[in-house]
């Protein structure tokens, strides 16, 4: 049985990006299974971050289940 987060709202999801993004927390609470990846190479010194950070702000990163973020 698969659990089902909670859809998040867009503009939660890109401030903990910006502020907290190099951790990965904001994959962690959209779902995605490889939030460590950017926990320990520190969000791809940052690269990897900004382009979720646009990718969020852009609606083209979905919860990890493919539902769309709360606007």
């Amino acid at each position: 049985m698969t659990e089902e987060k909670a859809v998040q709202k867009k503009m939660i999801m890109a401030l903990i990006c910006w502020f907290a993004g190099a951790l990965g927390i904001h994959r962690l609470l959209m779902g995605y299974k490889n939030w460590w990846l950017m926990l320990i190479t520190v969000g791809g010194c940052g690269i990897w971050t900004l382009y979720d950070l646009i990718m969020i702000l852009t609606d083209k990163m979905p919860m990890a289940d493919g539902r769309p973020l709360e606007k």
